[in-house]
């Protein structure tokens, strides 16, 4: 008996005349303006100019969703390209279908040519953008809750997800909802990054194969519980080896960056501490004038001030020395 389940959406598109509007994508929407936003922060705080991060997510984002894409229709050409199947539909992104660690190596290869361009260091910015970018992969989990896919296996605990479509090979029931597990982890990893990058100063990309590794960590178990058709290489999920060969060179590079490397950067973005120092430089030169200005008006007062004094004492004294000359001149009369 079903005491209690995560229902799904009726449908993942609401037609607004005629403009679709589809919950996977508002999704990656929403989950890149809050990478943004919170990579902006972090980079404001690691010294450098606020709106580079969205300057630079210009280009990252637009290869992310490539490299996503064609991550997953490599891996899953079958669904696009096998008999009875329509490979147009491989270009559908609105259907689901990204995978994340194509978005994160076509993804960075944008972010480098955007981080040429400014003359910034990669690792840099990476480590700012990082758990951000956990942070919209927690968010963009529910496009999956939308469509009804990835999912795991069948069970009847209170938390599990309620399947209703029959399509694409669907059978309708009760399965571990593998979207949210992956969701929650990721909001995990982000805190984690934050936590850690405070604590210990990560550097020099560290920050960033730190959400690499947990990230990993995390997808080998919910790719292990999930049940939709996938390759398979010595038993385990193709997803599988690549989360653990991932997971392995993300801790190498932490540990060999920080033997080579050892703190963090001091300037971040060129030119953004110049340029504070030289506004800060003018400003003081501004205030130093006005100062001196003040300084002459109140010179100037006081000069005005005893001019008039010595007048009033020089009249004064001529006012008394009259009644004087009058008296000596009766005096001689």
């Amino acid at each position: 008996m079903e005491l209690a389940y995560i229902p799904s959406p009726s449908r993942g598109v609401i037609h607004l005349g005629p403009i679709p509007l589809r919950g996977y994508a508002f999704c990656i929407i929403i989950g890149v303006f809050v990478a943004v936003w919170l990579g902006n922060k972090r980079w404001i705080a690691r010294g450098g100019r606020s709106g580079t991060v969205a300057d630079i997510a210009v280009w990252a984002v637009p290869f992310g969703l490539v490299g996503g894409r064609l991550y997953h229709v490599i891996t899953d050409y079958e669904l696009y390209f096998s008999e009875g199947r329509d490979w147009v539909d491989a270009f559908k992104i609105w259907e689901g279908g990204l995978g994340i660690w194509g978005a994160i190596a076509l993804g960075a290869l944008g972010a480098w040519i955007g981080c040429r361009r400014r003359g910034i260091p990669l690792p840099a910015y990476a480590d700012a953008v990082a758990p951000g970018i956990a942070f919209a992969q927690a968010i963009g989990r529910w496009g999956n809750w939308f469509n009804q896919e990835l999912y795991g296996r069948q069970t009847d605990l209170p938390w599990a997800l309620k399947i209703t479509s029959s399509t694409d090979g669907r059978v309708p029931g009760t399965y571990h909802p593998t979207f949210l597990y992956e969701s929650l982890w990721c909001i995990g990893v982000a805190l984690l990054v934050i936590w850690a990058d405070r604590r210990f100063k990560l550097g020099h990309g560290r920050a960033f194969a730190l959400y690499v590794a947990a990230y990993c960590v995390g997808r080998f178990w919910v790719e292990y519980m999930r049940v939709d058709d996938a390759h398979h290489f010595l038993g385990l999920r193709l997803n599988n080896w690549t989360a653990l060969v991932v997971f392995l060179l993300a801790v190498v590079y932490i540990v060999v960056s920080a033997k080579k490397r050892p703190g963090r950067e001091a300037v971040v973005e060129p030119g953004a501490s110049d340029g504070e120092v030289e506004d800060g430089t003018e400003a003081d030169a501004d205030a130093g004038k006005a100062d001196a200005d003040k300084a002459d008006l109140v010179k100037a007062d006081l000069d005005k001030a005893e001019g008039e004094k010595a007048e009033a004492d020089a009249s004064d004294a001529e006012a008394e020395k009259e009644p004087s000359d009058e008296a000596e001149s009766a005096k001689k009369g």
